[in-house]
């Protein structure tokens, strides 16, 4: 699911193509969002793990669609669900290539499709995009670590890679 916040050019936005190609709905309003949901929020406090995969599975998976330069602002609202931020990933997007946590909205979904053990899934997310590979290719060792580890060793991973 996707809360977009058209802040972005229209022409390079991720999420647009994902609900194009059904891979995502859009949410008009945040009190769609079950409480249960995961939100993906770089500023939360907790990680997404594995141990996240029956949330996902009920609940869905919810994505903000804003721009980075206006980021602290939607992500200082009271959204509801379960905020959870990725690990560290570096962007393989054209935009932020290499740009450590500044990743596209597919970026994002993707990622936290594969850490949470729904990798088929993130790898046709990913294929949609030119850059998709590129974003496997930067990431695949810290993914496949994240998504096999537990949860209480994800800092310590996370803190080998970056």
């Amino acid at each position: 699911m996707v809360y977009e916040l058209h802040q972005d050019d229209p022409k390079k936005c991720t999420a647009a193509r994902l609900r194009t190609f059904g891979l995502a709905r859009k949410i008009t309003s945040l009190k769609q969002i079950h409480p249960s949901s995961i939100i993906l929020n770089p500023t939360s406090q907790q990680r997404l793990t594995n141990a996240d995969r029956d949330a996902v599975e009920l609940h869905g998976l919810v994505a903000l669609d804003c721009s980075w330069n206006r980021s602290d602002q939607v992500f200082s609202l009271n959204i509801p669900g379960q905020t959870r931020r990725l690990p560290q990933l570096l962007a393989g997007n054209p935009t932020n290539y290499s740009v450590s946590g500044k990743l596209s909205t597919a970026e994002a979904f993707a990622a936290a499709l594969f850490i949470t053990g729904f990798e088929p899934e993130a790898r046709r997310v990913l294929s949609l995009f030119s850059w998709g590979e590129t974003f496997l290719s930067l990431n695949e060792e810290p993914l496949q670590a994240y998504a096999s580890s537990k949860p209480e060793e994800l800092g310590e991973i996370e803190a080998s890679f970056f």
